[in-house]
């Protein structure tokens, strides 16, 4: 690359050969391929070269390079526009980073809420996944609305776990990736208010599990959920604790999807505060504000009166330490905090739609007023009008 400049460029300009060969050393390889473009282009349109040693013009030299810049540009700008993902899984997330022993554990938040005695159903037809029914199993008879799947055909000697949670929620257990997606395939006929896909996949949740037999009680290390197998302890027990780290998973994927919807809300209503800051006249109709009230009222609904984020589910009352574990779990998903900030920003937005409503139907009062002095002025003009006959 390197003689093909040499060999086409006089650097009689001292400035522009440093100038160049400096940024040419700090570009990464991946962009040195747009500058070639341009330096291949103005090439092939400048053979043969003059045999006199004459400077080649600058003009078709800058132009060739401007090609090339072009698009290092626009690469460039494509890059620096990328929205910056929430961080949806601890550090060592990924497949290279989990560690030697540990698997992964993914959930996402597809829905509002899922019908499972619909995919109850279709499950026990497919006979890809087998339901657990027992009536010695907690989740069966102890009131948990989900539904606990186990893959029927092994891949690996840790087995295949899936909790179907009727709030729209799925949570995976060492299930990869490829076939989480063929499961939310599936789950797509029985979805009441599906979300978007992009969203889903940015939104979901991440982390990784292992087993040890040192503790006797499972816990988190190191953003790793350390299962314990100690001597004496069943496969129901670790059934239940993967079932309590399932339901704090699906509480804060689904956290994070409200967090998502209100931050459009924010972003939906930004140029409104702007209006009232500058004075201006609202660019909203009294219509969109209801239609923003009934939105705002409809998030805190789910936020507030129909999910687990400000108590424990019932299922805990008689399972004391898995209550502990619940708690311990929704600490470290953050899931008070970030519940009481959501609160927090729908108070605000709360307040502003009430401003927003009070204004309009100022103006509107105002309107009418205004209305009805005009007919009493036409009512007085046309009582003169008479009277003057």
């Amino acid at each position: 690359m390197m003689a093909l400049v040499s060999r086409n460029i006089s650097f009689s300009n001292a400035r522009f050969g440093k100038f160049f060969l400096f940024n040419w050393c700090s570009l990464p390889q991946c962009h040195r391929q747009y500058i070639f473009l341009g330096f291949s282009t103005f090439n092939n349109l400048n053979r043969p070269l003059t045999g006199n040693g004459n400077k080649l013009p600058e003009r078709k030299l800058l132009s060739s390079l401007t090609v090339g810049f072009r698009q290092f540009s626009e690469n460039v700008k494509t890059q620096a526009k990328r929205v910056q993902r929430r961080k949806i899984a601890p550090e060592d997330s990924t497949s290279d980073k989990r560690g030697i022993g540990a698997c992964q554990v993914s959930a996402y938040a597809t829905c509002e809420e899922y019908n499972l005695e619909k995919i109850k159903e279709k499950l026990v037809e497919q006979n890809v996944y087998k339901p657990i029914e027992s009536m010695e199993d907690p989740l069966s008879k102890g009131g948990a609305d989900v539904i606990h799947a186990v893959a029927n055909y092994p891949v690996t000697p840790e087995p295949r776990h899936i909790f179907f949670f009727r709030e729209g929620s799925v949570v995976f257990w060492n299930t990869p990736e490829l076939e989480c997606l063929s499961v939310l395939d599936f789950l797509k006929r029985y979805q009441i208010g599906s979300y978007k896909k992009d969203l889903i996949l940015n939104e979901r949740e991440l982390m990784t599990y292992s087993y040890t037999t040192t503790a006797k009680k499972s816990q988190i290390i190191a953003n790793n959920f350390c299962l314990s197998k100690a001597q004496g302890r069943s496969n129901m027990e670790i059934d239940l604790e993967k079932f309590t780290l399932s339901n704090a998973m699906s509480l804060s994927v689904k956290l994070a999807l409200w967090e998502a919807s209100l931050n459009q809300y924010i972003d939906s209503v930004e140029y409104v505060v702007e209006d009232l800051k500058c004075g201006k006249k609202l660019r909203i109709s009294r219509k969109e504000v209801t239609c923003k009230t009934g939105e705002l009222f409809a998030l805190r609904h789910s936020i507030n009166l129909s999910s687990d984020l400000l108590d424990v589910p019932d299922f805990y009352w008689e399972n004391d330490d898995l209550e502990t574990l619940y708690l311990q779990l929704c600490n470290y998903f953050n899931i008070p905090r970030r519940t009481r900030v959501m609160n927090e920003k729908l108070n605000h937005c709360m307040e502003l739609v009430e401003l927003l409503t009070s204004h309009l139907s100022d103006r509107h009062h105002v309107r009418l007023e205004w209305m009805i002095i005009v007919l009493i002025m036409i009512e007085v003009v046309i009582e003169i009008i008479h009277a003057s006959k």
